[in-house]
């Protein structure tokens, strides 16, 4: 028997066409009996470097008992020329998490998977305090129990003020070794009290590494920092209205 939180986690493969474009990280989030799959906006499109798939495969488990199991659901990112995925804005410009909603009667049959949903989101910040644990459920350079599909943790802390956007985006900072391929992972706080058997807030969603602009590349080491999203965009961006609108549901 596994912990049910590593089966909100999947890979997140990109193609043009038949071609594999990249490899990356997400997770299952459902609210109102819609499912959806979240990983970083620059997933599944990139302007800046031309990063541009059409289709995305992510893994789902297909028995309870025999986690070597598994079939892989293709999603179209485009109808009618269309983006269908959601994306957000605020006042400091794109938020860099995505939600494609899948067609759960597309999922294979029996599916054997968990997903997060409103009530795992933070309500108040008192609990979320500097240096807090934290975990990363991912795919690092698309490293994962191969046999099971599934995902890997990574410990983290947070290392900003939690609340508070980070140089006024919408991001907080975390301090882990995150590496390529972890773009989308959860970012998750465990609650010691909660007797349920998924006893973990989603605090944010992965994004990217932060560096400093003047950072001298011969003399000083990379900062390890981290961006991550702040999770309270999915309310926004799982809203019933067209893809690409929302603006961020804000942090103080």
């Amino acid at each position: 028997m596994i912990e049910p939180v590593l089966l909100t986690a999947t890979q997140v493969s990109t193609f043009a066409g038949q071609v594999l474009l990249t490899r990356a990280s997400g997770f299952f989030f459902k609210r109102d009996g819609r499912l959806y799959v979240v990983t970083s906006r620059h997933v599944l499109s990139d302007e800046p470097t031309g990063h541009s798939p059409d289709r995305v495969e992510v893994a789902v488990h297909t028995d309870a008992r025999d986690l070597s199991k598994w079939a892989v659901l293709s999603c179209d990112l485009f109808r009618d020329r269309q983006a269908v995925w959601h994306q957000g804005r605020d006042a400091a410009g794109a938020i860099d998490v995505a939600a494609l909603e899948i067609d759960e009667s597309a999922l294979p049959p029996s599916p054997h998977l968990r997903w997060f949903t409103p009530e795992h989101l933070l309500q108040t910040f008192h609990s979320a305090q500097i240096g807090a644990p934290l975990v990363l459920l991912g795919y690092p350079l698309g490293f994962h129990d191969t046999v099971h599909h599934l995902p890997v943790a990574r410990h983290a802390i947070i290392a900003s003020a939690f609340g508070v956007r980070f140089q006024r985006q919408g991001y907080f900072l975390t301090d882990a070794r995150a590496h390529r391929g972890s773009s989308g992972s959860p970012v998750l706080m465990k609650i010691a009290d909660d007797p349920s058997d998924m006893p973990w807030k989603l605090l944010g969603v992965h994004s990217s590494r932060m560096d400093m602009g003047g950072r001298d590349s011969e003399q000083d080491d990379f900062l390890g920092l981290n961006c991550a999203w702040y999770a309270d965009i999915l309310m926004t961006l799982t809203e019933e209205r067209s893809p690409h609108a929302g603006p961020l549901a804000g942090q103080a």
